[in-house]
């Protein structure tokens, strides 16, 4: 370690310890978790290029899905290839300005995936409560600069957690039982005051996550509104279907982030270290993994875009032989 300001202890490098008390395993859990980066991978590839590819998607409701995928993409790999070499191979040194980049990314994008989900709910809102406007409202303008913003806002306010990690003294080692980077994993192996870190912390959470979910909370109340007072049943069960899989994916992400966040704060002490890890690893891993399945399930154009997508790959091959 380094001496400097002649007071604050800083290291070259942190090691991450994986998952402490399951060494002996580390290369089973090692596979599911590779498993499901794959599908992650392969599933948010595929509907970017599927919403890219069928001008039948090119609709605000698919063009926010694409940036939920992509969102998704940056997500997991800003933390699973490093995982898997912890794992795998037992690579566990981290460079401390890798580490608080890896922080910082980590933060930023799970910020940005809880922006476009709040985005997508407004998206409904409008579809649902505002049928002949929608294409008026949401224009492609407006979509990106709705995203910019959900993407400015995750930068700004991830970006202290950098500058109050860096300023702390790690006089007690550099050995981080976890993974990877995440902002309080790192701040607790500290020996000076991260008092500042977690109350801003809990700010951010609150101004990002408790944001998002009031405004989704409050799309969808008045998205059940406009639907009750259909007469139709018809038209009831059609309007509550193109929502179905957004609830989905709202579920999938936010029920393991707040596993995780109110664990991390109050269930230190009743709640396994080893849990709280893995579930910190399903919370960056599960939305991407299982976000495409459920679009693909639920969604009806986008089940018919990949049939009709694999028949004409299917025709183009067969007249090329």
């Amino acid at each position: 370690m380094s001496l400097l300001n002649g007071s604050s202890l800083t290291p070259a490098s942190f090691f991450l310890n994986g998952i402490p008390g399951l060494e002996e395993v580390h290369l089973w859990i090692s596979l599911p978790l590779f498993t499901m980066y794959s599908i992650a991978l392969t599933g948010n590839f595929g509907l970017m290029y599927l919403i890219y590819a069928e001008e039948v998607l090119h609709k605000p409701m698919y063009i926010f899905l694409a940036l939920l995928s992509f969102t998704d993409v940056l997500m997991c790999t800003s933390t699973l290839p490093n995982t898997l070499c912890i794992l795998w191979l037992n690579l566990k040194e981290i460079d401390f300005n890798a580490c608080l980049a890896q922080m910082f990314f980590v933060h930023a994008f799970t910020g940005m995936e809880s922006g476009v989900l709040m985005l997508m709910a407004l998206d409904r809102y409008v579809a649902i409560c505002y049928p002949l406007r929608y294409a008026t409202l949401l224009t492609n303008v407006v979509i990106a600069k709705a995203g910019m913003l959900t993407f400015l806002r995750g930068v700004i306010l991830v970006i202290p957690f950098t500058f109050l990690t860096k300023r702390l003294p790690y006089c007690r080692g550099n050995v981080i039982p976890h993974t990877y980077c995440d902002h309080m994993s790192v701040a607790k192996i500290s020996c000076g005051n991260v008092q500042i870190n977690a109350i801003y912390g809990l700010m951010v959470a609150l101004l990002i996550g408790g944001f998002d979910i009031l405004c989704i909370t409050v799309s969808y109340t008045m998205i059940l509104r406009a639907v009750v007072s259909l007469s139709s049943a018809d038209a009831r069960q059609k309007a509550f279907s193109t929502c179905t899989a957004h609830i989905c994916a709202i579920v999938i992400t936010y029920v393991p982030a707040f596993f995780t966040f109110f664990t991390h704060r109050f269930g230190r002490h009743s709640i396994p270290p080893h849990i709280h890890i893995i579930m910190a690893n399903l919370y960056l891993l599960m939305p991407p993994t299982m976000n495409p399945i459920v679009y693909g399930v639920k969604t009806k154009q986008i089940r018919e875009s990949v049939i009709r997508f694999l028949f004409k790959r299917k025709e183009s091959s067969s007249q090329k032989s």
